[in-house]
């Protein structure tokens, strides 16, 4: 493959993809006009010859909806899947048994792969959201738990997400998707600063994922993504990055395999070290993963 054949030949770490069968578990915001590519059910057996064939041989699944249930699920499916090692879920933040609604996820089959907690933060309408006391002894909580909180913001919302982490410092912290970016538009230099202010943070990394949706035009090519990248690496290193593939809802505007190769092309200049942090050490070690 193009790039960083050496190191991610000890195992490439997908740090976010996505599982649900609807029946079980609907998927509301899934449009199945705009959004018919991946309007179906995705299950482990989908991804295995995909992750495989990449290279990949540990995932860390995420939650996609506000869903205790859906994180049993998930946390059932890690119980007996050699694939999935890592899964982040969701509790109430604001509930006043947070502690013992994580317990009981701990409690369920798999509840040892349960390596971190999110919260669909980009559909809250509260501006001031994070800022509030009751979401945040909710997350103070989660990594007293020795939890991650992963963070699903949009560009404008980085500046309080940069606030959160610099007054939680005994939290680490998971930036999904960079941030999403608004690439190729003015709002960019916007989302440099807040990218900037979080990273500034040492209790946060952030995952490469997920940009191949925020392209408005289509079809995309790697120019469109490199600012993000090269930013992401300026503002917090290898060493605090990692990839990700945000399959299926990547399937949207990309292959699972494309988006792994634009990556290595991307990273193919950096030394092996370097690689070898963004392919999986980074992930192993944020999620504390076991070795793949």
């Amino acid at each position: 493959m193009t790039g960083g054949q050496g190191p991610r030949r000890a195992g490439i770490v997908d740090a976010h993809h996505h599982l649900w069968v609807r029946a079980r578990h609907p998927q509301s915001w899934i449009d199945p006009v705009t959004m018919a590519a991946i309007d179906a059910d995705f299950e482990p057996a989908d991804l295995a010859p995909l992750a495989q064939a990449a290279g990949v041989t540990a995932t860390v699944a995420v939650q996609s909806i506000a869903s205790e249930a859906e994180t049993v699920d998930l946390l059932g499916i890690a119980a007996g899947d050699t694939l999935v090692r890592g899964v982040v879920g969701w509790v109430d933040l604001t509930a006043a048994d947070v502690v013992a609604r994580i317990d009981r996820l701990r409690a369920a089959p798999g509840g040892d792969r349960l390596v971190g907690i999110r919260h669909l933060v980009q559909s809250e309408t509260d501006p001031a959201y994070l800022d509030r006391p009751d979401v945040r002894r909710g997350i103070a909580a989660v990594g007293a738990a020795g939890l991650v909180y992963d963070l699903l913001v949009r560009q404008h919302q980085l500046p309080m997400a940069a606030r959160l982490a610099h007054d939680l410092p005994e939290v680490d912290f998971v930036l999904d998707h960079l941030g999403k970016p608004a690439l190729g538009r003015p709002e960019m230099t916007e989302w440099t600063r807040g990218l900037r202010a979080l990273a500034d943070a040492p209790n946060t990394t952030a995952k490469v994922s997920g940009l191949v949706t925020e392209v408005e035009r289509s079809p995309w090519t790697t120019g469109d993504l490199r600012p993000a990248v090269e930013a992401a690496l300026d503002a917090f290193g290898p060493d605090r990055l990692m990839y990700g593939s945000d399959w299926p809802v990547c399937l949207l505007a990309s292959s699972y395999a494309r988006w792994v190769e634009a990556l290595a092309e991307w990273l193919g200049g950096h030394d092996e070290a370097d690689q070898a942090s963004i392919w999986g050490g980074t992930a192993r070690r944020v999620y504390g993963l076991e070795a793949s």
